[in-house]
Formats: C-alpha cells, sequence, structure tokens
C-alpha cells in the first residue's frame, strides 16, 4: 500500500492508501466528535458529527468516510464546524426524547457528554415529542425507543461481531425506529443470542440491562477490540 501525506489542523501527517481522514486523525491524537464510530466495525457516516472542511471541496465531508489523497488539506475545528456540531446535536434531542434525569445512563451517556462538549444548553428548534415504545419483551435487556439516535451501532456489532444479525432500522425521519426481526418483540427473535454487545456499544441509553435504575447503566466496549483483532490474528483458528 502507498503511503500518503497531508496536513490536518496546520500539521503534516500520514497514513496508508485506503485510510480515512478519521483514521490518521484518530492516530495522530486529533480528537474528532463521533456518535456511530465504532472501532471494529464498517462506519456508515449516520451522525455526521465528524464532519471537516476539505480545502477545494464545496461541501463538508464526513471524516470516517472520506478516504485520504496525497496533499489534501483538512480542517476540523472551524466556527463553522462547531455551529454545524451544535445544530446536529440540537436535532438530535429534539427528535427524540431525551430526559437525562430519569435515563438509566445519566452521566454515562455519550450524547450527553458530546452535548455538554459542544455547548448545548438549549435547543433553538421546536421539540417533536414523537410517541414511542419501550420494549422489555426480553428477558435480559430493554429496548427505549425515545432514547435511540439511529446510530447503527447496535446493527452493525450485531452483524459484524455476532453474527446474529437482530436489528435493522425501519421507518423514515422521525418514525425512522429499531426493529428486531423484521418487527417481532426482541424477547420473540430467534436469533438473538443474549449476549448484550449491542447493548454495550450503545451510546445512550436505548438499549439497557434490566434492573439498572437512573444512573446505574454503565457500558464497556472494551469486548469488541479483543474479539476483532482475535479474529484478525487468527488466534481461535485450531492449526492443522
Amino acid at each position: 500500500m502507498s503511503v500518503k501525506t497531508l496536513t490536518i489542523d496546520g500539521k503534516m501527517m500520514t497514513g496508508v492508501e485506503g485510510d480515512t481522514v478519521f483514521t490518521v486523525a484518530f492516530h495522530n491524537q486529533v480528537q474528532i466528535p463521533r456518535l456511530c464510530h465504532l472501532g471494529g466495525v464498517p462506519d456508515v457516516g449516520a451522525c455526521r458529527m465528524c464532519l471537516v472542511e476539505v480545502e477545494g471541496r464545496s461541501k463538508l465531508s464526513a471524516s470516517c468516510m472520506t478516504t485520504i489523497e496525497e496533499g489534501m488539506v483538512v480542517r476540523t475545528d472551524t466556527e463553522q464546524l462547531r455551529e454545524y456540531r451544535k445544530l446536529l446535536m440540537e436535532l438530535l434531542l429534539a427528535e427524540g426524547n431525551h430526559v437525562c434525569s430519569v435515563c438509566v445512563s445519566n452521566g454515562n451517556c455519550e450524547l450527553q457528554d458530546l452535548a455538554t462538549h459542544l455547548g448545548v444548553d438549549h435547543v433553538r428548534v421546536p421539540y417533536r415529542h414523537p410517541r414511542r415504545e419501550v420494549d422489555l419483551s426480553h428477558e435480559r435487556f430493554g429496548l427505549d425507543q425515545n432514547r435511540c439516535i439511529a446510530c447503527t451501532r447496535c446493527v452493525r456489532t450485531c452483524d459484524e461481531v455476532e453474527g446474529a444479525h437482530v436489528w435493522d432500522m425501519a421507518g423514515r425521519g422521525e418514525k425512522l425506529h429499531l426493529v428486531a426481526d423484521l418487527g417481532e418483540p426482541w424477547g420473540n427473535s430467534e436469533n438473538c443470542t443474549k449476549c448484550g454487545k449491542c447493548v454495550q456499544v450503545c451510546p445512550t441509553g436505548a438499549l439497557f440491562t434490566k434492573g439498572s435504575a437512573v444512573g446505574e447503566m454503565e457500558k464497556d466496549r472494551s469486548f469488541l477490540k479483543y474479539i476483532v483483532y482475535g479474529r484478525e490474528r487468527h488466534q481461535w483458528v485450531k492449526k492443522p
């Protein structure tokens, strides 16, 4: 693979052909906000929080979906980007029902943390107040559609890591929602292995362990790196 040189925020960096701007920035300690990105599974550019300015391009680019090019000049933190990210966060908060004070992930929520980081202390657009269901049919876990931000982390993890493909997205706009097995209650899913990987990668309180009270749901996705790296190195393949 050929090595490519680019400039990010005034600093010269290198990556190999096929790397994304997000990957190169991450390996060089440049923090780009994100919600849907999850190391170990393919990116989809769903949240748009990682938008960056690329010199010579009229439109903003999702850094997780933009492959590097030789001589590329990228800016990750400008006034325009900060305003775009604030507006995106406000839209996410307005289209769901995110009441932190009664959420199991209060204090342990990536959406909450990013909103604070972006300086979002109010929402300038009308709240939609959608009527969304809570699915408690599973014996171990629960799904609160009110807190889902359609990042598809659970979908990709269940598909790419667990290999069960329980989850998918259905609907459009504010009616976009998570479905298990083409719309069955989660507890009726014949494909669910009850592993809990989807719960651990969820950035909000949308997926949670039953019995968790306000602020008690802490998530740990460190298992993902262990599994992905192990598979890449064929650690569990029996040698002939």
